[in-house]
């Protein structure tokens, strides 16, 4: 049992299982990563084959981490023979092997979200329709939930159920969009991120011969972070697992906050229900936060129905008292909270990365950001544009995948004319023609003379066949050369680095010094030694995978001593030392959306329990009177989350806005309302629940909902039904009878703002 050394009792029992299904439902802070890790080390231990190992993480980053932990335990080579990191990245690496089955080339290219909502745009376009109805991410958002539910494009367009909704959000043709979308992958021989689990799923479905190698090959898998599976990843742990039933999912039900990506928490509470002889583990010791913040975190998540019940302890200290702290406005937030920020740092002498601001949507960065700036405290946002999204990164990765699938129609595109080459949208635009035409890539319609379009001729043409022929030129190489001398030889030879040098702007030196950046990058991935085989070449190729499976979570610019800003969503997994949760007002956290059903209500409590639990010396909980949102001047409630914390783990504010007491919340009111410009003023200091009305609107208030009369009981909070937006939930009535005006937001079409004279909106009851 040496492998077990250093665990509690607990992680102990769950590392030391062997053989059957089991589940480890960990608390936050619990040790989960030291499970995974020993349980691994102790089955190499007792004889299994590292390669009989599938273990699946949600970051790159996390299973490199882990690996890296069990080659400390076992020793390098028997980690590295493990299959482990995300889905995405394990199965991308099976689809390479087996996806000539399904008629795909083992270099086929990855698109990431920009590619594919490209692509959709295109498609949109080509059929005719509106891109304001028809919003290429709203239909590459619909696109994607449809491939992680595992419904490709001939089951959508079959779907009476789902047709209908279609046609009754007013956007009736998707499915003839999701079927050019899915033809126009093909054609680029190019997959998007879904399709990687999508085509999994069909490889284990249409081929038992490989559903049976792939169950034979995975003795033994484990699942990280099981609460944030989605379907398609479900479908594939059950087909793997059948034949043995040697699954082990890890996951804490009470972290569920992913459903907007598709993540499905019914995977986790059913898993029992799946596996009915299954070994339960629970680990209740938190080793990150206090007393108080473990306690008072516990105290809201136990009013959630739907859960795995289990008692999260700390042996460690009380510590301080949670602050909740009351500010006027989102600015005055912003300022308290980089104040608080610059006391602490000169009281404990604590570090930048030490912080971190959590919000509940990236727009409430803006106030923190800039409070922050005046102070000189240097931060990091997270969820930003990423290193591998700038544009001058882009085209020269858009280069390599042009070299590594001449088929990558998104690629062509981007750099056929970059540098300018004389290649304009006329020559591209009869190309593109030519290749509908024919049914192929840009690439064929330049390369095979029984496709060249009638209409090229001369210079144009012969740009084109000097522009294909170079990059045939560097595709000679891909096999023989590092990805460093590959990618650097094409960086120089297209002219990229020349143009960029160019520009002696500091924007365009930043751009050059990115460039660089990224073939320092390339170097030192190509310098990596694999000791199994030494004389193996990193190739162009095996960077790209590396590239097109990078998550947000492992990025890194490389000075991490800053301040992190972030939504809660992304700070998931991560801990610092004191945390300030901002916003946190009814309807904005929890936010609007999501107050329908009690299922939505209780993920917005498990987001604010997986920003409570990030804190481990210190929380901060604050909330603004009054905020702008969609151009207005907003009074607040403070959230009701604040309200199912105890008071006993609580510092609360002098005057006590937090609770429903008349006297104290309208004194606050009372006194805010003294000290604001009397043009921002509404009659009279709104009542606690009351929405705030412009003053025109207010004057016209009439029934109990405020809605200004003859609004038909249309008011603010109210579902209603339109005949092109489908339904929707009423945010603000503004104007005076007979223009009363009401901005109303609609899931599949965004926000609008509708006369309701003309409107003719049905209320839902």
């Amino acid at each position: 049992m040496q492998m077990l050394e250093g665990l509690n009792e607990a992680q102990k029992a769950a590392a030391g299982h062997v053989e059957g299904p089991m589940m480890v439902v960990a608390g936050a802070g619990s040790g989960k990563t030291r499970v995974l890790t020993h349980r691994i080390a102790h089955l190499i231990d007792q004889g299994v084959d590292p390669f009989s190992i599938l273990s699946l993480t949600f970051t790159n980053k996390a299973a490199r981490e882990m690996k890296e932990r069990i080659g400390r335990i076992v020793g390098d080579s028997e980690a590295r023979n493990i299959w482990m990191g995300t889905f995405h990245s394990v199965f991308a690496r099976i689809l390479r092997i087996e996806s000539e089955r399904i008629n795909y080339p083992s270099n086929f290219t990855i698109y990431d979200t920009q590619d594919s909502r490209s692509v959709v745009k295109d498609v949109i376009k080509g059929l005719g329709l509106d891109d304001k109805l028809y919003k290429p991410n709203s239909i590459h958002g619909r696109i994607s939930g449809a491939k992680n539910n595992l419904i490709g494009p001939g089951d959508y367009a079959a779907n009476s159920d789902i047709i209908g909704e279609d046609h009754q959000a007013g956007r009736p043709r998707i499915a003839e969009i999701y079927a050019g979308y899915d033809a126009r992958l093909k054609r680029s021989g190019a997959m998007d991120f879904d399709d990687l689990l999508f085509k999994t799923n069909v490889l284990l479905r249409d081929f038992p011969d490989l559903l049976h190698k792939y169950q034979q090959k995975f003795a033994f898998i484990l699942v990280d972070e099981y609460q944030d599976t989605n379907f398609a990843q479900y479908m594939i742990i059950r087909q793997l697992g059948a034949a043995r039933e040697n699954v082990c999912v890890v996951g804490d039900d009470a972290q569920s906050i992913y459903s907007f990506r598709g993540a499905n928490i019914q995977n986790i509470l059913n898993f029992q229900r799946d596996y009915p002889d299954c070994a339960v583990y629970k680990l209740e010791q938190n080793y990150r936060s206090t007393k108080n913040i473990v306690e008072a975190a516990n105290a809201v998540i136990a009013k959630n129905q739907d859960q795995i019940r289990k008692d999260v302890w700390t042996g460690n200290d009380a510590g301080e008292k949670i602050d909740v702290h009351r500010a006027l406005s989102d600015n005055d937030e912003g300022g308290f909270v980089a104040d608080a920020i610059l006391t602490t740092r000169s009281r404990e002498q604590a570090h930048n990365k030490d912080f971190a601001i959590l919000y509940r949507t990236n727009a409430q960065s803006r106030a923190f950001e800039e409070q922050l700036r005046k102070r000189n405290v240097p931060y990091r946002i997270y969820g930003g544009l990423s290193f591998y999204q700038r544009k001058e990164i882009k085209d020269l990765i858009s280069y390599f995948r042009l070299v590594a699938n001449p088929s990558d129609d998104e690629g062509f595109k981007r750099v056929v004319n970059y540098p300018a080459r004389g290649i304009g949208k006329t020559t591209m635009d009869r190309l593109t023609v030519a290749a509908a035409r024919h049914d192929c890539s840009l690439w064929d319609a330049v390369r095979d003379p029984l496709r060249k379009p009638e209409d090229l001729k001369g210079a144009a043409w012969g740009k084109l066949q000097d522009f294909t022929t170079m990059v045939e030129g560097f595709a000679t190489r891909l096999d023989s050369a590092s990805a460093f001398d590959l990618g650097h030889h094409i960086a120089q030879h297209t002219g990229l680095l020349r143009e960029l040098h160019k520009d002696k702007t500091p924007e365009g030196v930043a751009r050059y010094e990115n460039v660089e950046e990224l073939l320092a990058g390339m170097k030192e991935f190509s310098e990596q030694v694999d000791p199994a085989n030494p004389d193996a070449i990193h190739t162009l190729g095996d960077f790209l995978l590396d590239v097109a499976l990078l998550t947000d979570a492992d990025q890194d610019d490389g000075d991490d001593n800053k301040v992190s800003l972030m939504t809660i969503h992304a700070a998931k997994g991560l801990e610092f030392p004191h945390v300030y949760i901002v916003g946190l007002e009814e309807n904005l956290f929890p936010s609007q959306m999501a107050l329908n059903t009690r299922e939505e209500l209780e993920e917005e409590r498990r987001l604010f329990y997986v920003a409570l639990t990030r804190a481990e010396k210190k929380a901060t909980l604050s909330y603004a009177l009054t905020r702008y949102r969609w151009g207005q001047l907003m009074q607040n409630e403070p959230s009701r989350f604040i309200e199912e914390v105890d008071d006993q783990y609580l510092n609360l504010p002098v005057v006590n806005a937090r609770r429903p007491e008349p006297v104290n919340f309208n004194a606050a009111r009372s006194t805010f309302y003294k000290q604001m410009p009397s043009g921002n003023r509404t009659a009279t200091p709104p009542k606690p629940g009351m929405k705030k009305l412009t003053p025109t609107a207010a004057g016209a208030a009439a029934d109990a909902g405020g809605a200004p009369a003859s609004s038909g009981g249309i008011a603010p909070g109210v579902e209603v039904q339109h005949a092109r937006f489908g339904k929707g939930k009423v945010l603000k009535l503004e104007g005076e009878i007979p223009n009363v005006k009401a901005t109303v937001f609609f899931p599949t079409a965004g926000q609008k703002q509708l006369l309701l004279k003309f409107a003719k909106l049905e209320i839902l009851g």
